[in-house]
Parts: structure tokens; C-alpha cells; sequence
């Protein structure tokens, strides 16, 4: 298995019911996403890309095929070794924040390692949340923060954890273009200069131009990949997908 890559799908299949009404969300995905790498996923509504997501981060269970974090195949993992995993060495950003509303913002952003029961290394938490401008914040609750405070909570969280990957599905979604540039940078920050593997899903391509990569599903299939990508190159190709 080739250490520079975190994750991988093999053959993935997603469908969803049975008979007449089956809904075939994803068709024989194969795709690798390297380690200290920003990918994008992209793609018209209904092409899959959450479902991709869902499936690689072992939030969803696949129909066939294989989903791979490092070597670890997520289909011999049974509940408790996934959420294990999940917790572990992974982290999350979601368009809906997901913070405990009781929870400060400091309590939030170390309930997965306090869950875990594992120490939480004060000089990295200062750094991160200095780095995402917290540090003023972190004894207010979530009602008390503003959209875009709420979400670099949420980074902050997934930052701390030193996840081998962080999984972001639509994480700028509900955020004004300053909030919104202020998340992508702390994203590509963590590729860049902490090492670490992001994977966002999004419909925006302002955010996917902060990725190294940019991967375009449709109808199930990946149909495209970018390197290198810019807002036009970006809009053009999408541009060319929904023309299909």
C-alpha cells in the first residue's frame, strides 16, 4: 500500500432501494485521494458527491466494492472499530457546524479528544485556535458566536484532533464570502503547513480553487479531475458537465 495515500474506493458501489425504485448513487468508483493533498468534489446536485464522501469517511455503508482509509479496509470494521476510526483519525466540518449548544466553544473543540479520553496538547490548541482567531471566544456558546466564529470552532475541532484527514462536506455553505475565504484558508494551511489531507464536497468554485485537486462526478461516475484548478477552469468544466 503506497504510504501517499490516505484514502481510496475500489469498485464503489452506493444504491439506494430495491426493485423498480433503486436509485444507483454511485457506479464502480475508483479514485485516490494522497495524503497531504486538498481535493475538491464537485458536481451537479444528485451526482453523488456527498454519497462519495459519506462512504469514504465510513459514514455510509457501500453496496460493493472497497473503501480504503490508509490500508485499513472500512468493510471489516464493525460498529464499534468504525466510530473508533472515525474518532481517531478522522475529523469533520460540516455545513451545519454541529456543535453541542451546552458546550462552550473550548469544550467543543476538545469533546472528541475528551471522548476519547486522550490528553489534549495545550500548545497545539493555543496555536490552532489563535491561528483561527478564537482566542477571545472560547468560553462563549455557540448561540453567542456569529456563523462564521461557529464554523472555525467547528475547524478548530477537527484541527486539534490531528486527524489523518479532514473531511469537509460543504463547509463554507452557510458563510459570507469573508467567513467563507477565511475557512478555505485555514484548510489549505493545514495541507500546507501541518501536513495534513483535506477532502471537501462543495458546489462553489471560488472554495474549490483553494484545492491541489478537483474531482467532477455525474450521474454517479467520475467524469473529470483538475489540478491546478482556478475559478474559470473550474466553471468551464462544470460548464461542459452540465451540457452532458
Amino acid at each position: 500500500m503506497n504510504s501517499s495515500v490516505a484514502a481510496r474506493a475500489v469498485n464503489l458501489e452506493k444504491k439506494y432501494g430495491s426493485g423498480d425504485t433503486t436509485v444507483h448513487a454511485l457506479k464502480g468508483i475508483n479514485v485516490e485521494f494522497a495524503a497531504r493533498e486538498f481535493t475538491a468534489i464537485m458536481g451537479p446536485s444528485g451526482s453523488g458527491k456527498s454519497t462519495l464522501m459519506h462512504c469514504m469517511a465510513g459514514l455510509d455503508r457501500v453496496s460493493s466494492g472497497s473503501t480504503f482509509i490508509g490500508d485499513t479496509d472500512l468493510a471489516g470494521l464493525n460498529d464499534k472499530k468504525m466510530t473508533t476510526l472515525r474518532r481517531d483519525r478522522l475529523g469533520f466540518i460540516f455545513q451545519s457546524f454541529n456543535l453541542v449548544p451546552t458546550l462552550t466553544a473550548a469544550e467543543n473543540i476538545t469533546l472528541p479528544l475528551d471522548i476519547a479520553g486522550k490528553k489534549v496538547d495545550k500548545v497545539w490548541f493555543d496555536e490552532v485556535t489563535s491561528r483561527l482567531g478564537l482566542t477571545e471566544r472560547l468560553s462563549h456558546r455557540p448561540a453567542e458566536l456569529s456563523g462564521g466564529q461557529q464554523q472555525r470552532v467547528a475547524c478548530a475541532r477537527a484541527l486539534v484532533a490531528r486527524p489523518k484527514i479532514i473531511f469537509g462536506d460543504e463547509p463554507t455553505g452557510n458563510l459570507d464570502s469573508n467567513s467563507s475565504a477565511e475557512v478555505l484558508s485555514i484548510l489549505r494551511t493545514a495541507v500546507d503547513q501541518d501536513e495534513q489531507t483535506v477532502v471537501i464536497v462543495t458546489h462553489d468554485p471560488r472554495a474549490a480553487s483553494y484545492a491541489d485537486r478537483v474531482i467532477f462526478l455525474a450521474d454517479g461516475r467520475i467524469v473529470h479531475e483538475l489540478r491546478e484548478p482556478t475559478v474559470d477552469s473550474i466553471l468551464k468544466t462544470m460548464s461542459g458537465i452540465e451540457d452532458l
